[in-house]
């Protein structure tokens, strides 16, 4: 699976604008720290995901689209480079996210964006993009997801099944997986559905970053 992969399965913009805010109130919920968004990125507002692991990624939300950049430290590509761009990762980007390529925080300190994939979806388009014809082949030589464009797929299918993965695997929690959903399709908050997934937090704690988040609180 490579970033060709998932750009042809990764939903419309909004939704994925919308499955984004969904996880990050979700570790806010349960005091994850991988999932984030904020809407103070200037006039644009931003996804992110740490798992201190060094896979990351990011995805900016502009008037014109969305821009993603993710880095899988042990992917090959990285590696084979020096944790340099590989070839052809930018190729055919619209001149309206080039500003993302060098901003500061996706690049190392020589400006270089740090990525091992890289998509883009204008407002208008139908579809996702990646960089014309990136020659993969050295990298799936050793490794048959390269480029780790699967940090995604919670993103692609609805995000349940990976999310309760990620809260046992890394919190040891079990969630339940009809609350997730609640969340993930973006359901009004309540006192209930919170305290299902984490008894000690109430809605009056949750109800600043729900606001921030532009998550729909039950009346």
């Amino acid at each position: 699976m490579t970033v060709y992969d998932t750009a042809a399965k990764l939903p419309p913009i909004d939704v994925v604008r919308d499955r984004s805010r969904a996880l990050a109130l979700l570790d806010s919920i349960i005091d994850g720290v991988y999932y984030d968004y904020s809407r103070r990125r200037g006039e644009c507002e931003a996804a992110s995901v740490r798992n201190g692991s060094g896979e990351e990624y990011d995805i900016v939300f502009t008037a014109d689209g969305a821009f993603i950049r993710g880095v899988y430290h042990d992917s090959p590509m990285h590696n084979y480079t020096g944790g340099q761009l590989w070839p052809g990762l930018l190729e055919g980007l619209p001149p309206q996210f080039a500003p993302l390529v060098h901003e500061p925080t996706f690049c190392h300190e020589d400006g270089t964006l740090d990525a091992t994939f890289v998509l883009w979806r204008c407002s208008g388009d139908d579809r996702w993009h990646a960089g014309e014809g990136i020659d993969l082949s050295p990298a799936d030589d050793e490794e048959t997801d390269p480029d780790g464009a699967w940090l995604l797929d919670i993103l692609c299918d609805g995000g349940t099944e990976e999310y309760l993965e990620y809260a046992s695997s890394v919190y040891d929690t079990e969630l339940d997986k009809t609350v997730v959903e609640q969340i993930l399709t973006l359901q009004p908050l309540t006192d209930e559905v919170i305290q299902a997934l984490n008894p000690q937090k109430r809605l009056a704690d949750l109800r600043e970053r729900a606001a921030e988040l532009d998550y729909p609180i039950a009346a």
